[in-house]
């Protein structure tokens, strides 16, 4: 049966290939990033973009305004867009914490509001966090913003699958290692990665459908390396 779903950070990576993957399968998209054209250039008639900017408090009006009009309902929101900045704690602003956090966790909790009022209560939001927001995993230098921040989202999910565990829908969040991603490269110029981002979305489209079933308010460690 096919599905509406939301898809965050659509113009690169693992969420450009979600698009592509849930599309192949019938479900209709709603692909959101601050750069339409790669999502648009795909021309695929299951799936709709539109230029979004989690950052941009007036942008959710258009989300919400597009459920209300085309959808009436959203069945699974997977909130993939994240922002990472690699600098020494001591370098870092009070500016650059605001805008990882801002991307990777205020961002991660509007949408997230914006949405649940047209889930249902088999609905299914999903977070992709990182290992890195994992307390006891191997962490690294440089990435105080990202890897807090990512641990937010995982406290937060908990928190959401709590308050709506009598009517749901269920939350759950995907602790990704690393991915061979631009993200990545950007980050960590010249690191290589064991992990597509293809074979990542392959995994987080299977997830998403079918997750909600056996897990809500959980984080599932998918890493096959130690970051």
């Amino acid at each position: 049966m096919s599905k509406h779903i939301i898809i965050t950070g659509t113009s690169r990576g693992i969420g450009y290939q979600l698009v592509q993957l849930l599309a192949k399968q019938g479900h209709k998209i709603l692909a959101l990033s601050r750069n339409e054209q790669p999502v648009l250039d795909l021309n695929l008639d299951e799936v709709q973009t539109m230029a979004f900017d989690l950052c941009d408090e007036s942008a959710y009006v258009k989300v919400s305004d597009f459920i209300k009009k085309e959808w009436g309902h959203v069945d699974i929101l997977i909130n993939n867009a994240g922002a990472i900045i690699n600098k020494p704690y001591a370098e870092t602003s009070f500016e650059d914490f605001t805008t990882v956090y801002k991307t990777n966790v205020f961002g991660v909790a509007e949408l997230t509001r914006i949405v649940i009022p047209f889930m249902k209560s088999d609905g299914h939001v999903v977070t992709v966090s990182s290992m890195g927001g994992i307390q006891g995993s191997m962490k690294f230098p440089g990435l105080a913003a990202y890897s807090s921040s990512k641990g937010a989202v995982i406290t937060l999910t908990e928190l959401l699958a709590e308050e709506y565990k009598e009517t749901g829908p269920q939350f759950n969040v995907l602790a990704l290692g690393a991915v061979q991603t631009e993200m990545l490269e950007e980050a960590f110029p010249g690191y290589v990665a064991n992990s597509s981002p293809l074979d990542m979305a392959d995994y987080i489209q299977n997830f998403a459908l079918t997750g909600h079933k056996y897990y809500n308010g959980k984080v599932l460690q998918v890493s096959n390396s130690t970051p």
